[in-house]
């Protein structure tokens, strides 16, 4: 599993991602500013939720370049990677068969019609005809139940 697949598929990860990142962006700021470590999470976290109330701003070119990729961070990773896996968790069918479950489907089948085949070339006599129909009703019951 790829890196972005595990921020995307896990609230935890996602969560642990966006307090690493408002963290590093307050370490930076307090030692680009020179602001309390308080004050820097207080502007880290009004910055990445793009408020702005503007009592705490950057002075220096390196917090204004922060300030920027903290923004750019919000905007095009952080609420996208949010948006996706709320919606993903909005569509996915948790009633689909797995992997698994189609491929031991699909062999029962497959053993079905070799033991309707065989018993199709055993039957003799009168009653043939008649296991026969009966067998291929079977068969078309059970492709009716599994779509086809």
């Amino acid at each position: 599993m790829t890196l972005i697949q595990r921020f995307t598929n896990s609230w935890r990860a996602l969560i642990v991602a966006y307090l690493g990142l408002l963290l590093t962006c307050s370490v930076l700021y307090d030692r680009f500013e020179g602001k309390s470590f308080a004050d820097s999470i207080w502007w880290a976290i009004v910055t990445a939720s793009t408020v702005g109330y503007g009592d705490s701003y950057p002075q220096t070119w390196q917090g204004r370049v922060l300030a920027g990729v903290l923004i750019s961070a919000m905007i095009f990773f952080v609420l996208p990677l949010i948006t996706a896996h709320f919606a993903s968790t909005l569509i996915v069918d948790h009633d689909a068969f797995k992997h698994e479950e189609q491929e031991e489907i699909k062999n029962n089948l497959r053993e079905i019609k070799e033991t309707v085949a065989r018993l199709e070339k055993s039957l003799l006599g009168s009653q043939r005809e008649d296991l026969l129909a009966e067998l291929r009703e079977v068969e078309a019951r059970v492709g009716e139940d599994l779509g086809g």
